[in-house]
């Protein structure tokens, strides 16, 4: 009769490393005399003081979200390679690692979230809250209809020099921050008129109503995309924001930042 080990071996042999999320620094420490595949630790310190390490810029609740984050910033990082099988070990259920899943790295499943969350001036929870909030308007839409949104996140005082207001700002004396319930209500409720809502580094709500005014020249959005696409990569070319554009047309979900697009995403998917 077969042992564990005999059922279980196969999601641990011939890994090309092992992957440890956020591990305590004695679970750490019982790799230290593991010498035939490469440790890796992820998370959003390196608290254990790991040789290898990824940082996490969120502390992602799902499970898949965080491996598949893990997997790109490695192969960013240059620390795994496309087609290494790995060992991705993390916590479900416990406050310690209890769930080990076997993962093959592929560049081809390169989504641009690294680049989006890793490598941006805004602060990381306020691109999550923006992306969320765009992706539960393409979803739901403004009263059961389609509406196209634009978000300009982070280096506001220069967006707002590259930009002029379409209307009155309703935040122009606010403190309000993205994320907030009763905040974000009041931006799908705007998202129906146009301009760009510019948000700070912190997640301060700058202003709404803006028309932006990048030159668009050298910008290389994919076609089909409309005006709002193509404001929405100049500014980020010419400015250190990102963009986060809803589209009215098809519905998806697309980030922008260095003039390209980085990130694509289908609301119906989350």
């Amino acid at each position: 009769m077969d042992g564990l080990d005999d059922v279980f071996g196969d999601l641990f042999s011939s890994v090309d490393g092992v992957m440890l999320f956020s591990p305590s620094g004695s679970y750490y420490e019982r790799f230290a005399d593991v010498d035939d595949v490469d440790v890796i630790v992820v998370g959003t310190e390196n608290d254990v003081g790991a040789d290898t390490f990824v940082e996490l810029p969120l502390a992602f609740d799902d499970v898949a979200d965080r491996i598949k984050f893990g997997l790109e910033g490695g192969i960013e990082a240059g620390v795994i390679e496309d087609g290494d099988e790995l060992a991705c070990a993390t916590r479900i259920f416990a406050d310690e690692i209890d769930t080990v899943s076997r993962v093959r790295a592929s560049a081809d499943d390169h989504t641009g979230i690294y680049d989006l969350f890793a490598k941006s001036r805004a602060e990381p929870e306020v691109i999550k809250a923006v992306l969320e909030l765009a992706i539960e308007l393409g979803k739901k839409g403004q009263k059961g209809k389609p509406v196209g949104a634009l978000f300009i996140v982070g280096d506001a005082g220069k967006v707002m020099n590259k930009s002029r207001p379409l209307s009155y700002n309703p935040f122009e004396k606010s403190h309000v921050h993205v994320g907030d319930r009763i905040v974000n209500v009041m931006l799908k409720e705007f998202s129906r008129l146009d301009g760009a809502f510019v948000i700070s580094d912190a997640g301060k709500i700058v202003s709404a109503y803006r028309y932006l005014e990048p030159s668009a020249e050298g910008v290389d959005i994919p076609k089909g995309l409309g005006a709002r696409h193509m404001a929405g990569g100049a500014i980020t070319r010419d400015t250190n924001a990102v963009s986060i554009v809803l589209s009215e047309s098809d519905g998806l979900v697309r980030a922008f930042k260095g003039g390209e697009m980085i990130l694509e995403v289908d609301p119906e998917a989350y």
